[in-house]
């Protein structure tokens, strides 16, 4: 089995900063891409950002600038540095990750139950 766990959301004043982290654990033979995708109530989740097992990074353009993703491969860890947060930025934010079992075995996304980030003074 795998399990995808997020952490880190909070309540924070805008113009602040939190750190959001992401581990899988389980049965894993590698991962490919890990992303950030965000949702708020009555609206489609959003990719906010993804990396490549490699390091290639995708953003959504309003978090350019302001939010960075990365991850330790090491560690099955995806991270997501968000500064300089808005009010906008509010919604709980879900991780996910594409895992392989076994080598040339097929890729599975799993996700995590989610962690709210509310921006409000």
């Amino acid at each position: 089995q795998v399990r995808v766990v997020e952490s880190g959301g909070d309540l924070v004043q805008p113009g602040g900063s939190l750190r959001l982290s992401c581990a899988a654990s389980g049965s894993i033979f590698s991962i490919n891409a890990m992303g950030w995708y965000r949702q708020v109530p009555g609206k489609q989740r959003e990719l906010v950002a993804s990396i490549t097992s490699g390091g290639s990074t995708n953003y959504l353009d309003s978090v350019k600038g302001r939010f960075t993703i990365s991850r330790d491969n090491a560690k099955n860890t995806v991270y997501l540095q968000m500064n300089s947060l808005k009010p906008e930025d509010t919604a709980v934010y879900y991780c996910n990750a594409d895992i392989r079992y076994n080598s040339g075995g097929n890729v599975f996304r799993y996700w995590g139950q989610g962690t709210q980030v509310t921006v409000s003074s």
